[in-house]
């Protein structure tokens, strides 16, 4: 009776998720969840500034119900141009200039990222990719647009067997027109405990954030206009408990 039950019992809808422990990915890893995915998460230890998202990330995924978490290590330290993986260059803490590609941007980093989803997502037979790209609020960065997201999933399909083998892949972007305050509501809605996500492009150890940053700025703006309770760990905080 049991083989019978498994031959009927329908096909697990499976989906890669890029979770890098910040706001935005968590809220994406929370609309595939409340859209029936079996969630398996990455993340990618690329010699960002901020080592605490690794961590977030790893509590974020084990909260949210993911089946499997990896972290895989691609140092782009080693190429750094971005302030984000060369020390030298200072993260800028001045406002976001919409008019130039901001010194944050990590130079090819979604095309990186995305394609380990894409090989994880071939070992596991899912044939969708969630990502967290927007182009509202945060539009400076090139590998973020749906024009270079639409150009991915045509490469991904004729590069892969299973693009060739007819499984079609697909990069899901949810929240690529939403504002912050819409991500935010979005995820407040499904229960996302935002407490324990790393925004910060320079966030401390403990995860705790700078609240000067781009990142901090648009976050910050992000619940104010959401009307949520900014639940966000500043550093100088004291601690309680």
């Amino acid at each position: 009776m049991s083989d019978t039950k498994l031959k009927n019992s329908p096909p697990s809808k499976k989906a890669v998720i890029l979770l890098s422990g910040g706001l935005d990915s968590v809220t994406v890893l929370a609309i595939a969840r409340s859209q029936g995915y079996e969630c398996h998460t990455i993340s990618f230890d690329y010699g960002q500034r901020t080592r605490s998202e690794l961590s977030a990330a790893k509590k974020l995924s084990a909260s949210m119900g993911a089946l499997t978490h990896r972290v895989m290590d691609v140092n782009m330290s080693q190429i750094g141009g971005s302030a984000l993986t060369d020390r030298r260059i200072d993260v800028p803490t001045e406002g976001i200039d919409s008019t130039e590609i901001p010194v944050t941007y990590v130079p090819a980093r979604n095309t990186v990222f995305l394609s380990f989803a894409l090989a994880l997502a071939e070992v596991l037979d899912a044939n969708d990719i969630f990502i967290g790209v927007n182009a509202v609020d945060y539009s400076g960065y090139p590998d973020c647009r749906p024009d270079y997201i639409e150009a991915y999933e045509t490469m991904a399909n004729l590069a892969t067997r299973s693009g060739v083998e007819g499984a079609k892949l697909h990069i899901q972007t949810p929240l690529m027109a939403l504002t912050k305050a819409e991500i935010i509501q979005k995820g407040s809605e499904l229960g996302v405990d935002y407490s324990l996500t790393v925004s910060c492009y320079q966030a401390n150890a403990l995860g705790q954030a700078c609240g000067v940053c781009d990142s901090c700025r648009l976050r910050k703006q992000g619940f104010l206009e959401a009307g949520v309770t900014d639940p966000t760990h500043y550093q100088g905080d004291k601690e309680t408990g």
